[in-house]
């Protein structure tokens, strides 16, 4: 694929986010912003007993990049176990972007969702491990 394709995937994402909106009592919740150009993006996933992702919602406000990057991540995710979204790294968010050429400020808007992911997954199986120490 050529990067003009990519471009015209990035800006359908943007102009029609997917799985944007909020969820119901999610279990795991996670927001963040950069500060250098005012994105803010937050992750709602519900997941089921088995650790995998029944659902996920982001909202918040952002440039093309964030709001797209959010958008792919958030249909990557869904149907995944925890494991498999931990596994998620800088480079799949990358390469479902196209590998644009981006500068250091850009790259930091490709991957605020990850961050925001990444924050939610880590924290929810925090919380699960707490629950389990408390039990014994």
């Amino acid at each position: 694929m050529t990067y003009d394709i990519y471009r015209e995937i990035i800006l359908d994402h943007y102009k029609n986010p997917r799985n944007f909106g909020e969820l119901e009592n999610p279990d795991i919740k996670a927001k963040d912003s950069n500060p250098l150009c005012g994105d803010v993006i937050e992750i709602q996933m519900k997941v089921d007993a088995k650790g995998i992702v029944k659902d996920v919602r982001f909202n918040g406000q952002g440039c093309a990049i964030s709001r797209a990057s959010a958008s792919m991540l958030t249909e990557l995710v869904q149907g995944k176990t925890l494991d498999e979204v931990r596994a998620i790294g800088k480079k799949d968010v990358l390469d479902n972007l196209g590998n644009p050429d981006l500068g250091p400020a850009r790259i930091k808007c490709a991957l605020l969702a990850l961050k925001v992911l990444k924050v939610g997954v880590y924290s929810y199986i925090g919380q699960a491990m707490e629950k389990d120490a408390d039990l014994s």
